[in-house]
């Protein structure tokens, strides 16, 4: 049997304009359908034709990018909002953790509105006065619950909130990304109770952006982007395409981020004409006083110029998203008019607060220069990317012995790294764990 059933459904918006409002409903309704009547550029299709069920006993998760419609399904299937197209069916009670303490009044205390909020979502006052100290217990509030609720902090008053939710003993449990209420510790007692929930036979519909909890917890995914099905079914497999598509979307944009930057710093392309001669060096050839403290941009004579930069995977694709781990090759190309001897070519690499991650230069590496003309390339290679998730911009530049920039591309460069573990720092070690017969413990599924 299913707890949940959804066909067909779309849910439209009226988009909203100074150009063109009602001044009352009175004039609303003698215009007509709200909807039915609007141009197309006067509405917002939230949701269009989604269909999925659920069935007893079962969690599914909803993912998506912020927009995509996930709140709006869930709403859909809480009663809150109908429709504009489709069927919605739920079979039991419903309790939904979507807008937390909706109806707490803050003048009086968290007793009272734990009360009124309970009777709202379907408790009898005998049943809210049954679980009242498991309420109160669950959402460690014993020594405030008698405290006008206005004097609680955001935490508190969502704490609360979700506590009387949870105990409302649902048959289905409709969740909206709400486990960031408080600390680690209710984190956890909150992911203890959906397990509890599970365990029950209970029906879960969760929106979360925790991929890692879908695939731990849910027994299929949903994936929505603009309002339309793009994926449903196995977790691993619905998380899986659904990184991709980010990871994709997020190569386009730090390719346009770097393109813009690039242009504003006056790189060329390499196809053009290199006119730059020792005796008339482009004036832009001092460097910033404190390279560390330097913004991104360009400078330098240009008596040998870097053309173009390129970051390449193992497969020889470039691109700006890596993973924890990947082979990067930085593929630098340069054109020197005149042969010259003195030359460095380096690199630096920063994360985004700016932080020195790593330099070298092929001086440092004892490696001394003999030639450099016309048309040349260089290769950087990292075999591992051995940097926790994040976004991280290059330096690369080519200088003489002595220091002076012959062409310095400041920060220009962009790529994010990204990785399943959320470790923090930057550098993550390649390392592995060991430990005595007396501690255990136990795999979770990745």
């Amino acid at each position: 049997m299913n707890a949940i059933e959804v066909f067909h459904a779309s849910k439209i918006y009226r988009r909203y304009s100074r150009r063109r409002q009602f001044t009352t409903l009175k004039s609303a309704l003698l215009s007509g359908s709200l909807i039915r009547d609007l141009r197309p550029d006067e509405t917002f299709s939230a949701l269009q034709d989604v269909t999925f069920t659920v069935p007893a006993g079962r969690t599914l998760g909803v993912i998506g990018r912020n927009g995509s419609g996930k709140s709006t399904m869930l709403k859909l299937v809480a009663g809150i909002t109908k429709p504009s197209s489709g069927i919605v069916r739920v079979d039991g009670r419903i309790s939904a953790l979507i807008e937390l303490g909706a109806g707490f009044h803050p003048e009086i205390s968290g007793r009272e509105n734990v009360f009124i909020n309970g009777i709202m979502l379907g408790l009898t006052k005998r049943e809210i006065t049954r679980r009242f100290d498991e309420i109160v217990e669950f959402a460690d509030m014993k020594d405030f619950i008698d405290a006008p609720v206005k004097t609680y902090s955001s935490g508190m008053y969502m704490r609360l909130g979700f506590a009387v939710a949870i105990h409302v003993d649902p048959d289905v449990l409709l969740v909206d990304e709400v486990l960031a209420v408080g600390d680690e510790g209710f984190t956890h007692k909150c992911l203890d109770k959906f397990a509890e929930f599970k365990r029950r036979g209970k029906t879960i519909l969760l929106v979360t952006h925790a991929l890692g909890l879908v695939e731990r917890f849910c027994d299929e995914a949903l994936w929505l982007d603009a309002g339309r099905m793009q994926g449903l079914g196995d977790p691993k497999r619905v998380v899986g395409a659904y990184v991709t598509d980010v990871e994709v979307t997020e190569e386009r944009q730090l390719a346009a981020g770097d393109a813009k930057a690039q242009e504003s710093a006056g790189t060329i392309s390499p196809d053009e004409p290199a006119a730059v001669l020792p005796d008339h060096p482009i004036e832009t050839a001092e460097a910033p006083g404190d390279m560390f403290r330097a913004t991104e941009g360009r400078w330098g004579s240009r008596e040998i110029e870097i053309t173009d930069v390129q970051l390449r995977a193992a497969d020889g694709d470039s691109g700006h998203v890596f993973h924890s781990g990947d082979r990067l090759d930085i593929r630098i190309r340069m054109r020197a008019p005149v042969a010259l001897d003195d030359f460095v070519i380096g690199i630096g690499l920063f994360n985004a607060e700016g932080v020195c991650c790593y330099g070298t230069n092929t001086s440092l590496e004892e490696l001394k220069a003999e030639r450099i003309f016309g048309d040349a390339e260089a290769t950087f290679t990292i075999d591992s990317l051995d940097l926790v998730e994040g976004t991280y911009k290059l330096d690369v530049a080519v200088h003489r012995l002595d220091g002076y920039p012959y062409d310095y591309h400041r920060l220009l460069y962009t790529f994010r790294v990204k990785s399943r573990t959320k470790d923090v720092g930057i550098y993550r070690p390649r390392h592995a764990w060991t430990f005595s017969d007396g501690v255990r413990f136990e795999k979770m599924p990745s």
